[in-house]
């Protein structure tokens, strides 16, 4: 497994509701709880991060 370098991600509540997010070994994007950095991890291909994304940005 490679060692993904999480940041956290721009739509993370900074008190509360916060997700990493890895994009340094594509072709996965790996997303994470930063409360619980040893917990599981979502791996997606970034054609499903950007979908992701993108219906976050109409929802807003």
């Amino acid at each position: 497994m490679p060692e993904f370098s999480y940041r956290k991600s721009s739509y993370s509540n900074p008190e509360h509701e916060c997700v990493e997010v890895a994009t340094n070994h594509l072709p996965t994007i790996a997303i994470r709880d930063s409360k619980r950095t040893d917990g599981p991890t979502l791996h997606v291909s970034p054609a499903a991060w950007t979908a992701f994304l993108t219906t976050l940005h109409t929802e807003r």
